[in-house]
């Protein structure tokens, strides 16, 4: 899954932790999400969504 977590999250200055934090979830977990190796739960991807304000749509899409 292709996703555009990582310039969402550069465009608020936070840092993995940073997001990692708000979303109750470890960095390693940002980290693998960012880099495709891990696609994210359908509630996080929901919490994500919500915390960025954003369909699930302009964040995620398939490959």
């Amino acid at each position: 899954m292709k996703t555009h977590l990582r310039l969402l999250r550069a465009e608020r200055h936070w840092s993995q932790a940073e997001l990692a934090g708000r979303l109750d979830v470890s960095r390693q977990t940002i980290n693998q999400i960012e880099r495709g190796k891990h696609d994210p739960s359908l509630s996080l991807a929901f919490k994500i969504a919500r915390l960025f304000e954003k369909p699930i749509e302009d964040i995620f899409e398939e490959e």
